[in-house]
């Protein structure tokens, strides 16, 4: 067993493999909140690179995800096993989630289990369903599963390091509205792989009043967080979505990294 400190170092550069975004607000985290969020991120990615996986069959990860969710409740069990024949085809972020685990303490290993568990659920049925959104219900319960689900483990984790409750429902905006801008953003994308997640007759003015609907909840939702490093963490992702919208309806293709960096340097300073 690798010790600690070297999985630590290999979880953050693994982190900034996958998500260069996430790896600026979750550096804003103090002490052991750190790890948790970057191992429960690195969780959920890890899971997320099978639903989106593009050689895979739909099947096998139907089969694969909700083997996760039934396994992964089970802290003895180690879910290498269950990805050993799908090496040549994973990413290592998958593979290696049982070391993700590993970095989460014992006191709240349960809970973030428990929202892997319910995430990999929900992504196994709606990868049954083959992403068919067909109104704003399927659009609200799409979301949650990817991202609301996340929000709501954050307010978990929030009340564990921090001893401060959060609105769940405002956290599950927060997630919701991220993931719409993403929608968005990656709709040319997802239409290549012929998925859309836009409801029924939904122009993209309908998807940018639902984003832009979602945002003004987490608007309130990170309005009532004091810690600054928790705030820092929700208000980075958030301003960012901003202005990613922002771009987006001034027809350009995204935001120039010294845009980027602008917003992160406005929060942090």
């Amino acid at each position: 067993m690798k010790e600690t400190n070297v999985l630590l170092q290999e979880a953050q550069a693994m982190l900034i493999e996958t998500s260069r975004t996430f790896a600026i607000p979750i550096s804003r985290l103090e002490g052991k909140l750190n790890h948790v969020v970057m191992a429960s991120y690195l969780c959920m990615r890890s899971i997320d690179e099978i639903e989106d996986h593009l050689s895979l069959p739909n099947d096998q990860k139907i089969f694969l995800l909700q083997s996760v969710a039934k396994q992964v409740l089970n802290e003895k069990d180690s879910l290498f096993p269950l990805f050993a024949p799908f090496t040549n085809y994973l990413p290592e972020v998958t593979l290696r989630i049982d070391d993700w685990l590993k970095l989460i303490p014992d006191d709240i290993s349960a809970d973030v289990r428990f929202f892997i568990s319910k995430m990999a659920k929900g992504m196994a049925k709606w990868t049954e369903r083959n992403w068919q959104i067909e109104t704003e219900e399927d659009l609200d319960d799409y979301t949650y599963v990817v991202a609301g689900l996340v929000g709501e483990l954050l307010s978990v984790l929030w009340q564990w390091h921090d001893q401060i409750e959060t609105d769940r429902q405002l956290a599950i905006s927060f997630g919701r509205g991220l993931q719409a801008v993403n929608i968005i953003r990656n709709k040319s994308e997802d239409q290549e792989r012929g998925v859309s997640f836009y409801p029924k007759d939904w122009t993209q003015e309908n998807m940018i009043a639902y984003a832009k609907k979602q945002l003004a909840q987490a608007d309130k939702y990170i309005a009532s967080i004091k810690p600054k490093h928790i705030y820092e963490f929700c208000s980075i992702p958030l301003a960012l979505a901003y202005g990613t919208l922002q771009v987006i309806e001034n027809n350009q293709e995204k935001l120039k990294r010294d845009e980027v960096i602008n917003i992160v340097n406005t929060i942090i300073k």
